[in-house]
């Protein structure tokens, strides 16, 4: 059957081919220090990562008091109990990552308004505007962070007069640089893990539709092979079977000559079934059996010829490297061709043409009619397998009832890659 590229899963819905992007995880996830969950639910709340936020904070300000003894208020338990508040709001910033940001900026404002050392405390404003920003509450985010700002403004140049410690004095304006500096740095870098998540979901998005689309191709393939094969088989078996009925009586011999034709018809129906079934119990597996090609068309011929049908075969061009892909195709559409007179016309012979040239092959098989117009069974998917085999290919395949109530099946399939061999012509006749 057709090349197998290994692939895992266990069938189509696992298909993964080896030229695919390598994933971040194994469900092509982002790393999850980017997300951190963010976006669903969670079963429980960010304890170990809050903890070691809460243990920078509360370290690095007492170390941060003792730097600044005459500028600030010392750092008693009113100022750690704010401390403790801001981050411990931080427990939330996966299922409420707004209240989050807010209850940080609040706790964080109110640290600054009582007259608090500088210190790590705006860490917990980072993390809760990183992970409303990254959920999405760009606006809230902004917000909180615009909240603090503005705060430190105000507290830092207009209400220091009547906020503790007594003797402060105006900020110098330069500062308000380096805080304005600090905000657009923690927004950007929210905003850049935002996108970057965003790109992430849509390659995955985008890997998953490949993955159904390859499953989609790998299930309408082996409907294909399935009814090509049993397309056929059941013809022959079929005509076969009329005969053996017909002469059961008065030619017992050649009603033997039938059944023997229809056991060999249905034992290669059922290898040629069993093959393509087995692709799909063992997926990547090499077949047992080399795909029907070109070069099996005298056996095609040999069957056509057991069911009263006369085959004419003209090959123009000499064979070079023809793709498996092609072969098969090429083969198909051809047993499908024949399939389509033992079914349907009243002429019992049919012409075969192969045309090998650079870079396609051509294929031409007519029949004189005219048609029956009985119904001999099959799907009546046919013609449309044909076009569906060479339009796979990038080629064409067409049928069409001429005036003289003639039909002809044309197809034209690519070789991409393939080398010609030496002009030649034969041709021959069963």
């Amino acid at each position: 059957m057709e090349e197998q590229r290994p692939r895992t899963g266990g069938g189509p819905r696992g298909i993964r081919h080896q030229d695919e992007p390598p994933r971040w995880g194994h469900r092509g996830e982002p790393p999850r220090w980017v997300t951190g969950g963010y976006g669903r639910s969670t079963a429980g709340l960010p304890w170990p990562s809050t903890l070691l936020i809460g243990a920078v904070v509360m370290i690095g300000s007492n170390i941060a008091a003792r730097g600044q003894l005459h500028d600030k208020v010392p750092l008693d338990l009113v100022g750690r109990l704010l401390l403790l508040a801001a981050v411990a709001v931080l427990l939330l910033r996966h299922r409420h990552p707004s209240l989050a940001v807010f209850g940080a900026s609040a706790a964080t404002t109110a640290y600054l308004a009582a007259g608090y050392p500088y210190g790590p405390v705006f860490l917990t404003v980072a993390v809760g505007c990183f992970s409303a920003v990254v959920a999405g509450h760009r606006r809230a985010a902004w917000s909180a962070v615009g909240l603090i700002w503005v705060a430190h403004l105000l507290v830092a140049h207009w209400l220091y007069r009547w906020l503790p410690p007594g003797d402060d004095t105006a900020a110098p304006w330069g500062q308000e640089v380096g805080a304005a500096a600090w905000v657009v740095a923690v927004v950007a870098a929210a905003e850049f893990v935002r996108v970057r998540r965003e790109q992430w979901a849509a390659q995955r998005a985008e890997r998953e539709a490949a993955e159904k689309r390859r499953a989609d191709e790998e299930r309408l393939r082996m409907a294909r092979e399935l009814h090509d094969v049993l397309a056929h088989s059941i013809s022959v078996i079929n005509v076969q079977a009329g005969v053996g009925l017909a002469l059961l009586d008065t030619d017992p011999e050649q009603a033997r000559t039938a059944l023997i034709t229809i056991k060999a018809a249905g034992k290669e129906a059922l290898g040629e079934v069993r093959q393509v079934l087995d692709t799909l119990r063992a997926p990547g597996d090499a077949p047992r059996t080399p795909a029907p090609g070109l070069d099996r068309l005298p056996e095609l011929v040999e069957q056509a010829a057991i069911t009263g049908l006369t085959v004419t075969v003209e090959t123009d061009g000499a064979r070079g490297t023809v793709p498996p892909g092609a072969d098969l195709a090429a083969f198909r559409i051809v047993q499908e061709a024949l399939t389509n007179v033992v079914r349907h016309s009243g002429s019992r012979t049919a012409r075969v043409r192969i045309g090998y040239e650079p870079g396609r092959i051509l294929l031409h098989v007519d029949d004189d009619g005219p048609a029956t117009g009985t119904d001999a069974g099959g799907s009546g998917n046919g013609l449309s397998g044909m076009r569906e085999r060479a339009a796979a290919l990038g080629g064409t395949a067409e049928a069409e009832i001429r005036p003289d109530g003639s039909f002809r099946v044309r197809a034209e399939l690519p070789l991409p890659g393939a080398g010609s061999g030496r002009a030649g012509r034969g041709k021959g006749t069963v």
